[in-house]
C-alpha cells in the first residue's frame, strides 16, 4: 500500500455505463464493442507526412447499458466487434443533445481479456436526449 501512494498512482475505480452523466470525466470502464461504424475517414496532406483522420462511432456496453464511443485515429483499429476493451480516463462529450463517450490524449484504450458479461442492449444512454438548462441562482 505504501508503494502505491509513493508513485502517485491510484487504483482505478471502474464505472458502469448506467452511472455515466453529461459533463463528467475521468471514467474507467470495461466494455464490450457491439458495433463499429466509420463516420469519417479523410487524409490531409499537410507538409512532409500525410495525416489521416479517422472517426468511428462504436456502440459499446456492459451489463448495465450501452453508449456510443467515439473512436479517433489509432483507437479505431482497436475497436473490433465482440472485443472487450478498457477505456481509461474517458469523458462524456455532448453531441446534438446526447451523450458520447470519448478518450482524448490523456486517456487510453486497451484491449483486454474477453469479459464474461452480457451487454444490456435495451438501455442505450446515447438515445436519451439532454437539454441544456441555465440555472440562475438568486
Amino acid at each position: 500500500m505504501a508503494e502505491e501512494s509513493k508513485s502517485g498512482l491510484r487504483k482505478p475505480v471502474f464505472t458502469k455505463v448506467e452511472q455515466l452523466r453529461p459533463g463528467t470525466f475521468g471514467h474507467t470502464l470495461t466494455v464490450k464493442v457491439v458495433s463499429v461504424k466509420m463516420v469519417l475517414q479523410k487524409g490531409r496532406a499537410d507538409g512532409p507526412q500525410v495525416r489521416q483522420m479517422r472517426i468511428a462511432e462504436c456502440l459499446v456496453g456492459d451489463e448495465t447499458g450501452l453508449i456510443i464511443f467515439t473512436a479517433r485515429n489509432d483507437q479505431v483499429d482497436l475497436m473490433k466487434e465482440d472485443t472487450t476493451v478498457i477505456l481509461r480516463n474517458a469523458k462524456i462529450d455532448m453531441f446534438k443533445g446526447s451523450m458520447r463517450l470519448a478518450v482524448d490524449k490523456w486517456g487510453r484504450v486497451e484491449v483486454t481479456e474477453p469479459a464474461d458479461f452480457t451487454v444490456k442492449e435495451d438501455n442505450n444512454l446515447s438515445l436519451i436526449e439532454y437539454e441544456l438548462v441555465n440555472v440562475v441562482e438568486e
